[in-house]
């Protein structure tokens, strides 16, 4: 059951990424050492759309959760949505944070 585990298609996407992005760290620092321009190119606009894929990816989890919540018991609907009301103002409020250090890092 464990190596079914660790060779599933998430696992090992994931690791392919990790595995990449190590193999080309050290060939961007020395290209840009040398004044040319680095194969990673971790800029803000790349950073803004990482922070607004994570947090769409946080608040469809949220929302999902929820109706299906609701939908199972009807009479705690009002209490769910106004706690999932507040978790979508932090995720929200998170992200419009993390979009201005975002911005500032230049």
């Amino acid at each position: 059951m464990m190596i079914r585990s660790l060779t599933s298609f998430r696992t090992l996407s994931t690791l392919a990424a990790v595995l990449v992005t190590v193999l080309c760290a050290n060939v961007a620092s020395a290209q840009e050492a040398m004044g040319g321009r680095s194969l990673i190119d971790l800029t803000a606009p790349f950073s803004v759309g990482l922070v607004v894929i994570g947090a769409a990816y946080g608040i469809s989890k949220l929302a999902s959760a929820a109706y299906e919540s609701m939908a199972r018991q009807p009479e705690v609907s009002g209490s769910i949505q106004t706690a999932m009301i507040i978790a979508a103002a932090l995720i929200e409020g998170f992200t419009f944070f993390a979009l201005y250090i975002c911005m500032q890092a230049k």
